[in-house]
């Protein structure tokens, strides 16, 4: 992996996701040990070319990704790096999920077998590329074999292996018994990135586009079995109440209904299908404990800290400031100062496939079917829950429709409640527990309220000379098996690191983070959703203080800073959008840049008021995310992206009142229209660095591009979103 790969984030992510299978160094899961983790359903019997290739008699190649296919297109870009190495007939390359074997299929990041932090290609990089590589050898070892011909003279091109001297060639099909034979090369000869012929091409199209659009795509949803049970949970209305006590006799007289447990989160009634769960669940009569639950509003969460970060509210011993920039002394810091204050409300993930799971349990092992994204804490949490060793539990990971960070919990909060029905079942009978979408916006995980404080003081040409932080939001790993870490780097990527601090001679940022009861998780570009909207939207106010250009500001800073990347990457859109001609009659541009999961991203954005509301017209971005592995594919990650940001930036909150969570489907939960979506442009720079993120790094970026848009307008800061208010 080059440098720019492993980001303070990628670090993080990759502690926290090890941390789910650890507590105080030595794993405490279901009495497993470390080893027991990392050996689970290790086998060896994954064919002749590997545990990441297959090929059958009739030449077809399938790639076994270890990675989960959740809309974002990895599995095409995984397929690319093995058909390129392999000279494989694209035409005849599969893709079919990897088994739950974190021995086997570790994300390389991360430590165990995992999906996240746009990390699917960076990691999987040199792994499939030797794959490929190696089966290819493989092939041209038994040809030059059976032909008698030096293997040098051997090509492989679209799965057909020749020898131009000869004129003799056979295919992959007709060569397989004896390549199969081959012994597999410790360190296979990898192709000079210069003879690409399908990475970085738009040959590359994705192998699950057909499946998804005639309906034969299998999710979790889709997923029947005989005998099978369908459950569903009756929540708490506040988070963190319990059940006191439950009269289930009218959900029990419900025509379908099998039975009622009480689980640990909960009422679940199982029935013979969904519709009768349903109905149960209505009938169910549950007086709740709320003794321990959260009760405050968002308003007054805000409020507190507010108060956190202007000292009226004084931390102590539970709750502490941390640190994470420090450089020169604050108090020197001389001249009139910029200070600014920046709100975030929650978010929610809003799949558009709720979560679900199909769960068997019984005779000493269990199998989970769905979309699993970090299979091994899930194995993991299974095995606890069921008094098992990880490696009993099995799991067949199907698609999913979406997750932005929702399907990645190291509680395994849906996963979990279903294997405890699934236990209370028995016999390995199939149990599907259902999640409406009302059940996960009003009982999940959501991105946490944030607060920013800034104060800056410049020097004579109107740079940052002293840059004063404080951050003040729940903490995202409150609750992991690690415990509380000395610094969540999550709450704090964007700032920690950032080109404009590296700038400015003076810095003291401190972050803190109160205990909330209400559940957080990350979403979508995570920490970066918040920092990157504080850092840019600041500059840009710095800049007009200092009646400078914005584009030209930037790059003084970024020079200052030695930030190549970041400089490359906003000339580009710079150039691309015809900053410094005028925009379009009735539009103003706004610029914003900002690296995440490896990959540096500016946009630019035309916007103009209809009616007081901001309407985004075109988005010219340009991305430094290393070698391009499938163009076309990271246009649509970037257009995704910029539409999930500019959705939240718009219209994004979760508005807790009283402990109880207003919103429930998107009726209340207003999300960006098909119509309001705008033309995004995407250019990426040329590099030949290893792959970085691409999923995530479109998000951040766009918030504070039109929030700079809206200031050249009107001069007015943005200081809270969303940007619309109900």
């Amino acid at each position: 992996m080059n440098a720019h790969v492993k980001s303070p984030l990628k670090a993080t992510r990759r502690d926290v996701v090890i941390g789910a299978t650890l507590v105080g160094g030595s794993l405490l899961v279901g009495g497993c040990s470390i080893g027991d983790v990392l050996s689970v359903g290790a086998k060896t019997d994954f064919g002749a070319f590997g545990p990441f290739v297959k090929i059958d008699p009739a030449g077809v190649v399938t790639v076994v990704c270890k990675h989960i296919e959740f809309g974002q297109g990895n599995h095409a870009g995984l397929a690319a790096i093995v058909a390129e190495e392999l000279e494989a007939d694209w035409t005849k390359v599969k893709v079919e999920h990897a088994p739950a074997i974190a021995k086997v299929y570790a994300n390389t990041g991360m430590g165990v077998q995992g999906t996240g932090g746009s990390s699917a290609i960076a990691n999987s990089w040199d792994q499939l590329r030797k794959a490929g590589a190696s089966a290819k050898a493989m092939f041209v070892e038994a040809a030059a074999n059976k032909w008698n011909a030096p293997a040098g003279e051997i090509v492989v091109k679209d799965s057909v292996v020749g020898h131009p001297g000869s004129s003799r060639s056979a295919t992959f099909a007709e060569l397989l018994p004896d390549a199969a034979k081959v012994t597999p090369p410790q360190s296979p000869t990898l192709k000079d990135p210069k003879t690409f012929t399908l990475i970085g091409t738009d040959r590359v199209r994705r192998k699950d586009a057909q499946a998804k659009s005639d309906g034969t795509a299998r999710f979790t949803q889709d997923v029947q079995m005989p005998d099978m049970l369908v459950a569903m949970v009756a929540h708490a209305p506040r988070y963190g109440a319990k059940v006191a006590s439950f009269d289930a006799a009218e959900a029990k007289k419900v025509a379908g209904v099998v039975e009622v447990y009480e689980i640990p989160t909960g009422i679940a009634v199982v029935a013979q299908n969904t519709w009768a769960a349903r109905k149960g669940r209505d009938a169910l009569k549950v007086t709740w404990n709320e003794d321990e639950a959260e009760k405050r509003s968002s308003d007054a969460i805000l409020t507190s800290y507010k108060d956190l970060a202007s000292g009226k509210t004084p931390a102590d011993d539970k709750v502490k400031w941390k640190p994470f920039e420090s450089k020169g002394d604050i108090t020197t810091a001389k001249g009139e100062a910029f200070e600014a204050a920046y709100d975030f409300p929650y978010l929610a993930h809003a799949c558009m496939e709720p979560m679900n799971c199909v769960a068997q349990v019984g005779g000493g092992k269990a199998k989970l079917t769905f979309g699993s994204q970090i299979p091994t804490v899930d194995q993991l949490n299974t095995a606890k829950i069921v008094g098992m060793l990880p490696g009993a539990v099995e799991i067949e990971t199907l698609f999913a429709g979406g997750s932005f960070g929702r399907r990645a919990n190291f509680q395994s909060d849906y996963i979990a409640e279903c294997v405890q029905i699934a236990k209370k079942v028995g016999k390995m009978r199939p149990v599907k527990l259902v999640w409406t979408r009302e059940d996960d916006m009003a009982a999940g995980y959501f991105r946490p309220i944030v607060h920013h404080t800034v104060r800056v003081t410049v020097d004579k040409d109107g740079y940052p000379a002293s840059w004063r932080q404080r951050v003040v939001t729940q903490s995202i790993m409150k609750g992991s098996p690690t415990g509380e870490p000395k610094l969540d780097e999550t709450a704090v990527e964007g700032v920690l690191g950032s080109p404009y601090l590296k700038a400015t001679p003076i810095v003291d940022a401190q972050l803190i983070q109160p205990d909330i009861g209400v559940p957080v998780l990350w979403w979508r570009s995570v920490g970066a959703t918040h920092t990157a909207f504080v850092m840019e939207h600041t500059i840009d106010q710095l800049a007009k203080r200092a009646n400078k250009d914005p584009v030209d500001y930037r790059r003084a800073l970024y020079t200052k800073a030695d930030a190549k990347r970041h400089l490359a990457v906003l000339n580009l859109a710079a150039e691309k959008a015809g900053w410094g001609a005028p925009a379009p009659a009735g539009w103003t541009r706004g610029v914003a840049v900002h690296e995440s999961f490896g990959s540096v991203v500016a946009q630019v954005a035309e916007v103009k008021l209809v009616d007081g509301v901001p309407k985004v017209g075109r988005v010219v971005t340009a991305i430094d995310c290393g070698t391009a592995i499938a163009p076309d594919q990271i246009a649509a990650q970037i257009e995704g992206g910029t539409c999930y940001g500019l959705s939240a930036a718009l219209y994004g909150n979760i508005s807790v009142k009283d402990g109880v969570v207003e919103q429930t489907n998107f009726d209340t939960y207003r999300v960006l229209r098909n119509s309001e979506a705008p033309i995004v442009e995407t250019h990426i720079v040329p590099s030949g660095a290893v792959p970085s993120g691409v999923g995530e790094p479109g998000t951040p970026v766009i918030g504070p591009a039109v929030a700079n848009a809206l200031f050249a307008i009107n001069g007015q800061a943005v200081t809270s979103q969303p940007f619309v208010k109900a």
